[in-house]
């Protein structure tokens, strides 16, 4: 199995790993146990990601991280859309 494959599977879990937060933030319209910090802190990480796959030529770590950047903006989302609601 090559790295690529290994790094496929590697995202798909990660990916993955993100969903069920952003289905349950989503449907209940409650982010309260989600930390701001932790979600800008994620996204930051993800961007990282993508660009050193770029740099290294990796396309399943670009592929899979922007993936999971597209859930962690949709966390990030939920988090300011609902979290901030409350506040008001």
């Amino acid at each position: 199995m090559n790295a690529e494959v290994i790094g496929f599977i590697a995202g798909i879990l990660v990916a993955v790993a993100l969903l069920p937060q952003v289905v349950k933030s989503w449907k209940t319209k409650s982010t309260q146990d989600i930390s701001l910090s932790w979600s800008v802190t994620s996204l930051a990480g993800q961007v990282m990601w993508i660009i050193y796959g770029i740099m290294i030529g990796s396309y399943s770590l670009v592929i899979m991280s922007s993936i999971t950047l597209v859930m962690a903006i949709s966390v990030l989302y939920l988090k300011l859309r609902y979290g901030m609601s409350k506040l008001a």
